[in-house]
């Protein structure tokens, strides 16, 4: 099992055949043939991973080179793996502010470290002058966080947001010859010095060579006092109910690895407190587009100050103008224009964080206080009265960003948009959008009149929306962004289709995508990968769409009741292409599934410890007469 190809980047490749002479071409194209949708016919292939993709390279000769994929975990959460030092460590395991395991004591005499079954953002890097003992060949790292862990073992606890998510460095031996990546060591990151982290959804590659995390729903400040789910993830942590401070989470972490394979982590606290998602850094090394996975969020952008420096700069937010649609056969774009919230540094937001309470910014009333100094917004799918503090605009911009946002008059309408990645060449950007509902639907209760974003129906099944990049954008002031990749418009790109439901249960059309989540681009096969987080596919995909060719590809089937996650692509990486995938929460079953789970449920339980563990991996090529290697 070897990887994709070799670098597809490169400006020629070398064909090579066992024994032949080579001989050089230049590539040209990529394509992708499609898995089918497995089905109870094949109960096995639903309950893993199934890949029976073809990858086609086409190249300048008139040649072409097929790989078919395969799929290869690097491991599965739960399992014991090697720290570099001649221990185990267990793979996705928790840990407190004293970076001692949490256990979970749900089950007696059974009593174990807590490990995630739902990891997801994953980047895959170099590191210069690397050297990590055991290594025999290139040294190669990747980042890997956990989401969340669904349930205690005893099965019955709930445990999504109550413990505090880890990160890792894995060390990765990769073949000179063969590109094929082996896990030497698993490196948790210790995260106190960022007081913990919650929630870690996807994630993504800085131009600079760092992994930008997430922290996805921010912890509601007005409540967390009361909130059993922000207790408990407190508790875990620090080992009292009240000591985590709610707006020291909702930010956007950066983990830098170091050559020996261990890394460290810094918080961003100047991004915004959002339902930060897979953020996208733009080429100039100083746009950041952001996705912003809650109801009633909006379009967010970040330009630093200097590059590769996220600690200071400015935060601006949406307005969406007239024409706004889901519909791919959309002759428009709607416009987009930016009110700027307010500059600043990491340290000064910290400082604020660490000294103020909600009620020091802003009131909340959940209900009509008859008060002409408050104002009514929709925020996280509810209608709030709020009212601003003198002199708080900077704290409420960067800590009450949803609620400031709604109050500066900002499009805070969309529903749970997730995943952000970039078409460098064309100087588009796209984002997922995991469904078009509530918020977005023209009469809904949550649906701001007047904030650009109204769709006559709801699309449960979600969009892929493409926003055009340009210089020259000025913000609700007049003032210049300074930025050339400023997002001017936004169009539905691709689009899912909501179906009743089929015999296998789908209620979404199984031959398009269905709530996507992940989104990555790559530039030398002009290929969107997409990513489902899918309660409509009764296994969710990933796919494979040609923005030229316009081909969709489904390349991969995850595990029945598990979601696509991790997805990062790296179209070079010392000669060599890479896709990455994990999923999480194996045989989480919900409506769709009532028709397999029975049949399904022991075999995911066979596959994944008792469906605690999920799958950190790639996708390879298994090769079988040529072999492509760097010009």
């Amino acid at each position: 099992m070897l990887p994709l190809a070799a670098s597809l980047s490169s400006a020629s490749l070398m064909l090579s055949a066992c024994g032949a002479t080579t001989s050089s071409a230049l590539f040209t194209a990529a394509s992708f043939s499609s898995t089918p949708a497995p089905n109870l016919s094949t109960p096995a292939a639903m309950a893993t991973t199934t890949v029976s993709s073809t990858l086609t390279m086409s190249f300048s000769d008139g040649s072409k080179q097929d790989y078919k994929l395969a799929y290869q975990p690097f491991f599965v959460t739960g399992d014991l793996v090697s720290d570099g030092n001649g221990a185990k460590v267990l793979a996705g395991g928790y840990y407190d502010i004293n970076n001692k395991p949490i256990m979970d004591n749900t089950v007696a005499g059974k009593e174990r470290q807590y490990f995630s079954d739902s990891p997801d953002g994953t980047s895959l890097l170099t590191v210069a002058n690397a050297k990590v003992t055991g290594v025999q060949g290139n040294t190669v790292f990747a980042v890997v966080q956990f989401e969340y862990a669904t349930w205690a073992q005893d099965g019955v606890t709930a445990m999504y947001g109550k413990l505090p998510s880890p990160i890792a460095v894995l060390t990765l031996d990769q073949s000179p010859t063969t590109g094929k990546l082996s896990l030497v060591k698993y490196h948790n990151v210790n995260t106190a010095g960022v007081n913990g982290l919650w929630i870690t959804c996807g994630a993504s590659l800085s131009p600079w060579g760092t992994h930008l995390s997430s922290e996805e729903y921010e912890p509601n400040a007005f409540a967390a006092s009361t909130d059993a789910q922000f207790k408990a993830f407190s508790k875990n942590l620090y080992g009292s109910e009240t000591a985590a401070n709610p707006y020291h989470y909702g930010h956007m972490p950066e983990v830098t690895v170091n050559a020996d394979g261990t890394g460290t982590i810094k918080k961003h606290y100047n991004l915004g407190r959002i339902s930060h998602e897979l953020v996208q850094v733009m080429p100039d090394n100083r746009t950041v587009f952001m996705g912003d996975d809650a109801t009633n969020s909006g379009y967010f952008v970040f330009v630093a100050d200097k590059e590769k420096d996220l600690s200071s700069g400015s935060l601006y937010v949406a307005k969406v103008g007239a024409g706004f649609s889901i519909d791919p056969a959309a002759t428009t774009a709607a416009p987009l224009t930016w009110i700027k919230l307010g500059s600043a540094t990491s340290a000064e937001i910290k400082t604020l964080a660490d000294t103020l309470k909600p009620t020091d910014i802003m009131l909340v009333s959940a209900v009509d206080p008859l008060d002409a100094s408050y104002t009514k917004i929709n925020a996280n799918g509810k209608a709030e009265w709020v009212k601003l503090n003198t002199g708080m605009e900077k704290a409420a911009a960067f800590l009450e960003t949803h609620r400031y946002a709604s109050l500066v008059g900002a499009s805070m309408g969309f529903s749970k948009m997730e995943g952000t990645t970039v078409n460098i060449k064309d100087k588009v950007a796209y984002s997922a959008l995991q469904n078009c509902v509530t918020s977005m639907v023209a009469g809904n209760a949550y649906n701001t009149p007047g904030n650009g974003i109204s769709i006559p129906k709801a699309l449960n099944a979600g969009a892929v929306m493409a926003l055009n990049l340009k210089a020259g954008a000025k913000d609700d002031k007049g003032a210049s962004i300074v930025s050339d990749w400023m997002p001017v418009d936004t169009k539905a790109l691709i689009a899912g289709e909501d179906i009743t439901a089929d015999a296998l249960g789908n209620t979404a059309n199984p031959e398009k995508i269905a709530n996507p989540d992940n989104l990555k681009f790559s530039e030398a096969m002009r290929t969107l990968f997409i990513g489902e987080d899918s309660g409509q596919h009764v296994n969710n995909f990933l796919w494979a769409y040609n923005i030229d060719t316009k081909l969709l590809s489904r390349i991969m089937s995850m595990p029945s009741g598990g979601e696509a996650t991790g997805l990062h692509v790296a179209d070079e990486l010392n000669g060599w292409t890479y896709i990455l995938s994990n999923f999480q929460h194996p045989g989480d079953w919900g409506g769709i599934h009532s028709g397999v789970k029975t049949t399904l449920d022991p075999l995911l339980k066979a596959n994944y410890k008792d469906k605690f563990g999920a799958a950190v991996g790639y996708l390879t090529g298994e090769l079988t007469q040529m072999r492509l290697t760097k010009a």
